[in-house]
């Protein structure tokens, strides 16, 4: 189920036992929690809403709230967040948790408590007992990050209910400063729409003047330069990111992880891997796949190699070397372009 269906669902009152959210799309995780806790009004919540992170609370103190009868209202509402024990990382709990009787729950839950189970996880672990019968007896919400046309979709809905519009390179910039992830896409909506409140519209001049571009997408740029052998734009950039206190250490990892990713999908392109799949292996927001995939058809594998190396190499004498900086990376930069003309 998705987020609009379930959030209608609510309204709607048709409500299940037990609710698994499921993902890592966080402005989605925050629709969800509310809608539930709108089920309640403030003084039901005062007595009949729990919440429980598993990370720090142990599992059996949480089923002992579910498992309770509701004081002066309907229902109860208990979530249950982190709950490491469905995937293949438990064995790093700090908590040894009762996972006998929350099967036990599973199999008979009280139709007075509403159990939602946020799980902020790329994958469960599908070969354990819990995880499956969990599965059965759920209602699954899918919370995982949007595809960019998904993502577009849920601005462009969510702007027609506010009854405004945004011009259509507005939402390409919108989308390409924020690399289409929804979170960040709302949040700078926030600004936006009270921008646009007097012309109900949103322009690209209100998003370049609102919405920067983010540390990566600066190093975006700066990846294009040192691959076009461009040395001064390089050197421009790599001195407005300084200037900007940009610690040069952070700098260049960024780089050699870009690097890293421009060789990653170059070498799986060619052993016939899609977008999508490059995305799930890679573990990558799809968005940021799309803009790999068209960075690195522009130059030869052994060209990102050889940048990629000598990032690692100026990595190594940024920590051991006592010469400034922008210098080592002027160095770096020079003998790459010598190295690949």
């Amino acid at each position: 189920m998705d987020v609009p269906t379930l959030l209608k669902n609510l309204k709607q009152q048709k409500l299940q036992s037990i609710y698994l959210v499921k993902g890592t799309e966080s402005y989605l995780i925050d629709q969800v929690k509310d809608q539930f806790q709108a089920l309640l009004t403030p003084d039901e919540a005062t007595m009949n809403f729990g919440n429980y992170d598993l990370a720090t609370t142990p599992l059996a103190t949480a089923l002992d709230d579910a498992m309770s009868a509701p004081f002066f209202g309907d229902r109860r509402l208990v979530f249950m967040q982190n709950p490491i024990f469905l995937t293949a990382e438990s064995k790093q709990a700090k908590i040894v948790h009762d996972v006998d009787s929350f099967l036990t729950y599973l199999n008979d839950p009280p139709q007075t408590t509403i159990l939602v189970i946020f799980a902020p996880y790329d994958k469960l672990d599908e070969r354990k007992k819990v995880t499956k019968t969990l599965k059965k007896h759920a209602t699954l919400v899918d919370v995982q990050p949007l595809s960019e046309q998904q993502a577009r979709q849920y601005v462009n809905d969510y702007l027609t209910a506010q009854q405004l519009t945004i011009e259509p390179e507005a939402l390409r910039l919108l989308i390409a400063r924020t690399e289409a992830n929804l979170s960040l896409m709302m949040a700078e909506l926030t600004k936006l729409t009270l921008y646009a409140m007097q012309d109900q519209r949103i322009t690209t001049a209100a998003v370049e003047q609102l919405v920067t571009q983010n540390l990566e997408q600066n190093v975006f740029t700066l990846v294009d330069a040192v691959m076009a052998r461009d040395v001064a734009r390089g050197l421009t950039l790599y001195h407005q990111l300084v200037l900007q206190k940009e610690e040069p250490l952070k700098l260049n990892a960024i780089l050699v992880g870009q690097f890293r990713l421009l060789l990653q999908v170059k070498i799986l392109q060619r052993g016939g891997y899609s977008q999508g799949e490059l995305a799930k292996v890679l573990r990558v927001h799809p968005y940021r796949i799309k803009l790999a995939i068209n960075q690195a058809k522009k130059f030869p594998q052994i060209a990102l190699r050889q940048a990629y190396l000598g990032l690692v190499d100026l990595e190594y004498k940024l920590k051991t070397s006592q010469q400034a900086p922008e210098l080592l990376f002027q160095l770096f930069i020079l003998k790459f372009s010598q190295d690949v003309a």
